[in-house]
């Protein structure tokens, strides 16, 4: 298979079709081009008017092994031969357990690890701020300018972004404090990596002031999504890590967008020397299917009670 055109992008089926979803779908979801796909294998799509065009958004970072993967499909044509849904909540089964094992196996950190599986990543985020409260029984939580973490009530409060993502949406949950991401490109003075992390956690800190004994969590995904894919510096993720160690904080990644590999490492938090208390994926952890998880210290995990986090489908 290869690139091909049969008609002007987008074709009569694409429009057609996109004056039917104007008149039946919310206007709200967007979308980064005009065409309707009618199919799709590993790098290709093909649309309902015949072309077939490369694919470089992956259903934005999900389908890292490409559309149609024979060892994916195989999974999936396994488990529909099985069962569809019983819900981990209420009868419980083994592949469950061992996506758990494998992230815990996986994800930086020689300490004991425990996982929790839901449904999107910013279901993940609220339940790392969830996790995060429940152990320290404190309520601020720290986010960086330009963060995107997700468009549910509190992942929004995370998300820096107004428009399109907090407009008309408030107000927002209380307790969140906005801090400077150390974006060495644009820090006012120049572009010297060491010393924006330097100055970017010095802000941090002032910012933060008397309240670092009351923050419970602090996210930051180490390369940002929407905010521009920003790596961090390695020497301020690493000052980071040693502040939350010291306050009792939790480190969050937030590598949902990251995705799996893109750094060279499994983890972008490995590019970076780091390990985090509570580390949150989804997006490519499905392989097209919704899924995302919450890993992080078992102690940590374990700290809100039976039933307190959950959901019909998590996990499914």
């Amino acid at each position: 298979m290869a690139i091909e055109l049969k008609t002007k992008i987008p074709g009569p089926k694409s429009m057609a079709l996109m004056q039917a979803r104007g008149k039946e779908v919310a206007r709200g979801p967007f979308h980064a081009s005009p065409i309707f796909v009618a199919s799709a294998k590993g790098a290709l799509l093909e649309d309902v008017d015949g072309n077939r065009l490369l694919d470089f958004a992956t259903g934005i970072g999900v389908m890292n092994l490409g559309h149609g993967d024979g060892g994916v499909l195989a999974a999936i044509h396994d488990q529909t031969d099985r069962h569809l849904h019983t819900s981990f909540n209420v009868a419980p089964y083994e592949s469950y357990v061992e996506v758990c094992r494998r992230l815990n196996a996986a994800a930086p950190g020689s300490f004991a690890k425990k996982s929790f599986l839901a449904n999107s990543g910013a279901e993940a985020t609220e339940n790392a701020v969830k996790i995060a409260r429940a152990y320290t029984k404190r309520k601020y939580v720290v986010a960086f300018e330009h963060a995107f973490h997700g468009r549910t009530y509190m992942a929004m409060g995370l998300t820096a972004k107004e428009t399109p993502y907090k407009v008309g949406f408030g107000p927002f949950p209380e307790g969140v404090i906005r801090v400077p991401f150390p974006y060495v490109y644009r820090w006012p003075g120049g572009g010297d990596e060491t010393a924006v992390a330097e100055a970017a956690f010095a802000a941090l800190v002032r910012e933060i002031g008397s309240r670092a004994k009351e923050v419970a969590a602090i996210l930051i995904e180490p390369v940002l999504g929407e905010g521009g894919f920003l790596p961090v510096p390695r020497a301020f993720a690493q000052k980071l890590q040693s502040y939350c160690r010291e306050h009792g904080i939790a480190f969050v990644a937030d590598e949902i967008q990251c995705g799996f590999g893109r750094s060279g490492y499994l983890f972008a938090s490995e590019a970076l020397g780091i390990e985090p208390d509570l580390l949150l994926t989804a997006k490519g952890l499905g392989g097209g299917l919704p899924l995302s998880a919450v890993t992080g210290r078992a102690e940590w995990m374990d700290a809100p009670d039976i039933g307190a986090i959950g959901g019909t489908f998590g996990g499914n």
